[in-house]
């Protein structure tokens, strides 16, 4: 008998839970269906129901990723009813957004750097990768023009020059945040975002973006 809808759906659900927690603890590398079947109590052959080989299990665990970026609270959103941030100031909260500055994006952001080398080896998952990346593109290009147009940003800049710009330099300090933590708490992370807009509006000044260990020495 099919099982139902509902009960397929569930069960999808917990699979779904099982990948992530594997994700969460051994990464890509180690994301197999016998791992996410152990992770779950069942057999490699309730896995293979929904998944028949590793390369369909990785494309889940990727649109579970974007699944769950895309539902989790944003900077962006209204607060107890308060208007959405507009401009210059819905761009940097979408940027902060992106930065692991607490635990949950840390573990996001492991698990999305982690992926990139699984994608770059596989090009119908490298070209879901790109589509991710350019569908943020537009969506900062949409907040650097409303900047432009507020006048907190020069109008005569490419707004999807200055939005590639500045997700290729989040991205970049992600990375550098995973691998020396210590060197890049969350107070510094969003002062060298803030150092970094500033200088998109010509604005930035000598002390911009140093942190408590910038401060004292340390380098980007």
């Amino acid at each position: 008998m099919t099982p139902a809808r509902g009960d397929h759906d569930a069960r999808r659900s917990e699979v779904s839970e099982g990948v992530w927690r594997v994700l969460s603890s051994k990464g890509f590398e180690g994301l197999t269906l016998r791992a996410v079947a152990a992770e779950m109590g069942a057999s490699t052959g309730l896995l293979t129901h929904y998944f028949p080989n590793k390369r369909a299990l990785l494309s889940h665990a990727l649109e579970e990723l974007d699944r769950r970026s895309l539902v989790r609270p944003r900077r962006t959103a209204p607060v107890d009813g308060a208007p959405p941030p507009v401009g210059l100031a819905r761009l940097r909260a979408a940027l902060l957004d992106v930065l692991p500055l607490d635990e949950a994006a840390v573990a996001g952001n492991r698990i999305w750097v982690g992926s990139w080398d699984v994608a770059l080896a596989d090009p119908e998952l490298a070209a879901a990768h790109a589509a991710r990346y350019a569908r943020s593109r537009v969506a900062l290009t949409a907040h650097v023009a409303d900047a432009q147009r507020l006048g907190e940003l020069p109008v005569g800049a490419d707004p999807a020059g200055l939005a590639a710009g500045a997700q290729a330099f989040v991205l970049g300090l992600v990375v550098q945040v995973l691998f020396a933590p210590a060197e890049f708490p969350a107070e510094r992370q969003t002062a060298l975002l803030d150092a970094y807009l500033a200088g998109l509006t010509g604005s930035v000044g000598p002390g911009a973006g140093r942190g408590p260990i910038a401060a004292s020495g340390g380098s980007v």
